[in-house]
């Protein structure tokens, strides 16, 4: 099992999840993150921290685009770990719906 980051995160990048991680598996896109799954070690601290509930284990009913997104992602996306400040304007899209087909930057 690994965990992975979903839409929720795009606009939000709270980065909770980025402080506790024990192995430094998260990845910054233009405005989201993303877990590289074959460095996750599947702790599970990095879930609960999330407030906004973007992170989801691969067990998920949904998990399967995820995957192949976070998966894609972390391998061209840089490597953070350390916390940043989120975006001033997260807030207005913390409850968003559809956020990956309006928001979503592939950062290249």
């Amino acid at each position: 099992m690994t965990y992975l980051v979903n839409e929720k995160c795009i606009k939000c990048k709270l980065m909770d999840c980025v402080d506790v991680c024990p192995v430094d598996c998260f990845y910054e896109g233009k405005n989201m993150l993303v877990i590289k799954p074959d460095e996750c070690i599947d702790c599970g601290v990095c879930e609960p921290e999330c407030p906004v509930g973007a992170i989801i284990p691969d067990t998920d009913e949904s998990s399967d685009k995820w995957l192949e997104m976070n998966t894609k992602y972390s391998e061209i996306w840089p490597n953070i770990s350390e916390k940043k400040d989120p975006p001033e304007d997260h807030k207005i899209y913390e409850n968003e719906e559809d956020k990956f087909k309006k928001y979503f930057k592939e950062n290249l």
